[in-house]
């Protein structure tokens, strides 16, 4: 009996540590999971989103790895991103921090805004009004946003959002994207530090990707707890379950 208990704990211990090592390997290799915690990315990905990212998209670099070990520089089977890519780095300014945003700018691009108009390369970038869109706040105010869609060179095309054109980081110095580098936005331009914050953010170097938002997994109405799931029958964003991510 005794033998037989012991055979028992030591297969389903066995059967744990396969399930981590697995477990290990994809989040490693093929897809890691990724929560939204912040409105940046409005109206494209809302706080509440989990997706998956793709690590096999732009190849490996040591912030594919658990902890970014620094094994070595560079990028093993590296492959460059497109323009209007959405993707998840590593904050330039600590390598710690992860970020999801847009890339709209190429290495050797020249990039500026002005009066809430995107340029790249000295040519506006095409964007049509959809809707005004209110927004209702935690604090029970309320809030009102312009939506466009803009049109990036390629004919990418995805949603953003601007409070004015008058905001903070609407009007910008012009920016030239280094060798080896990206420029990114969030999409809720009013409401994201991304690139245009220098001190913060900056240029992304082509190292500090960790991969491509492609799909949305699960999605919970914010504020919602993803432990409490007898009320997922209420707060699951039922509708955004298995989205493609433009």
């Amino acid at each position: 009996m005794s033998r037989e208990k012991t055979g028992g704990w030591g297969e389903t211990f066995r059967t744990v540590i396969y399930a981590v090592l697995i477990a290990v390997v994809v989040r490693t290799f093929a897809y890691e999971p990724f929560s939204i915690p912040s409105g940046s990315m409005l109206p494209t990905l809302l706080v509440g989103d989990y997706l998956f990212v793709s690590k096999m998209s732009y190849g490996y670099s040591r912030h594919s790895m658990p902890f970014s070990p620094n094994f070595f520089d560079g990028r093993i089977l590296a492959d460059e991103p497109e323009r209007g890519d959405v993707a998840v780095f590593k904050l330039p300014s600590d390598g710690e921090t992860d970020y999801i945003k847009r890339l709209v700018g190429m290495p050797g691009d020249r990039i500026q805004v002005k009066a809430g108009i995107l340029y790249i390369n000295d040519e506006p970038v095409k964007r049509e009004k959809v809707r005004d869109v209110i927004i209702q706040h935690s604090g029970g105010y309320s809030s009102k946003v312009t939506q466009y869609v803009e049109t990036l060179p390629g004919g990418r095309q995805h949603l953003i959002w601007e409070r004015s054109d008058n905001e903070f980081l609407d009007n910008t110095p012009l920016y030239v994207v280094p060798a080896g580098h990206y420029f990114a936005m969030g999409d809720n331009r009013d409401s994201s530090q991304d690139s245009r914050v220098m001190s913060v953010v900056g240029f992304v170097p082509f190292e500090n990707l960790v991969g491509r938002a492609d799909v949305l997994f699960f999605s919970l109405e914010e504020g919602a707890s993803i432990l409490a799931f007898w009320n997922w029958p209420t707060s699951v964003r039922w509708g955004r379950i298995f989205d493609g991510i433009k």
